[in-house]
């Protein structure tokens, strides 16, 4: 009794500790979201810790949303994050799947040199230099193809793979499954939650890549993407960078902004796309790698 009641008390404590941490992020999630929608001129009088909007008002999100430049950036954001992921997961995965056959001639050297090129990067000005010299200055494709594969997921990829049993394999090898079949129709429905996870990885750098994209696209302002327009405004404090021209909108809406809620706006559009795919990853977590297989 002594001891399951010394566990209860941990356990309780570990739970207010953790519901602690949780609320330190969640709490100034919500105050950006109430601050966005609040009215101009009571935004500025609420506290670090409100979580309910003063009035309501949408000028924020109407500035957003009209601005010429702020929405095909977040146009350009969704369609690197998407072209990008998918790039990604089918390289990683390919790679992945080739990596962990048995009978792979030169695995170990292949690893080893994959390891060395994860801990000494080569630095940014051959990238640099490539990107130019294959004319993809100005393009998508620029952000896109670079960091195609990153290492790390790539381990963790084959981790997953390599729990899928054998005897799978060879039942499919049977059948007369082709090496694309065998990854499509066998590996990734018996590893999902490895495939999730590392998909959720990439669309986060995806989306959060501000640093290639500033250097890269930088031929016509509408080629640039959300998060650079929001590091100008968020952190620089550049107000021209989501203001814009003011003859674009009515001088009594102008006179009247908030730019801590017209900041805390510009995060929102940022941050829900981003948020909105981990339900979508997380239904992924409860299931076994063996999910849909077969018992030994």
């Amino acid at each position: 009794m002594k001891k399951h009641k010394s566990s209860y008390l941990v356990q309780t404590f570990l739970i207010i500790i953790l519901l602690f941490l949780s609320l330190t992020m969640i709490i100034p999630l919500l105050h950006i979201f109430a601050k966005s929608f609040s009215d101009p001129k009571r935004s500025v009088f609420m506290k670090g810790l409100e979580i309910i909007p003063r009035g309501l008002d949408f000028i924020n999100y109407k500035i957003v949303f009209n601005h010429p430049v702020l929405v095909p950036a977040l146009w350009n954001s969704v369609v690197i994050t998407v072209l990008g992921t998918a790039l990604n997961i089918l390289l990683t995965a390919t790679a992945a799947y080739v990596l962990t056959r048995p009978r792979l001639t030169l695995k170990k050297p292949i690893m080893i040199f994959l390891i060395v090129m994860m801990l000494f990067d080569t630095g940014f000005v051959p990238e640099y230099l490539a990107v130019q010299r294959l004319g993809l200055m100005g393009s998508k494709w620029a952000v896109i193809l670079v960091t195609a594969v990153n290492v790390y997921y790539l381990i963790i990829m084959m981790r997953y793979f390599e729990k899928v049993p054998q005897s799978l394999v060879e039942a499919a090898v049977i059948d007369g499954c082709s090496h694309m079949r065998m990854l499509f129709s066998v590996f990734f429905p018996l590893a999902k939650s490895g495939v999730a996870t590392i998909t959720m990885f990439y669309a986060v750098v995806r989306w959060n890549e501000y640093f290639r994209a500033s250097i890269y696209l930088t031929k016509k302002t509408t080629d640039t993407v959300l998060q650079v327009i929001l590091r100008q405004f968020v952190v620089l404090g550049d107000t021209v960078s989501i203001i814009g021209q003011q003859n674009l909108y009515d001088y009594n809406e102008l006179a009247r902004i908030d730019y801590g809620a017209l900041k805390s706006a510009t995060i929102v559009v940022a941050i829900i796309p981003i948020l909105l795919l981990y339900p979508f990853v997380l239904k992924f977590y409860h299931k076994d790698v063996m999910a849909g297989g077969i018992k030994e």
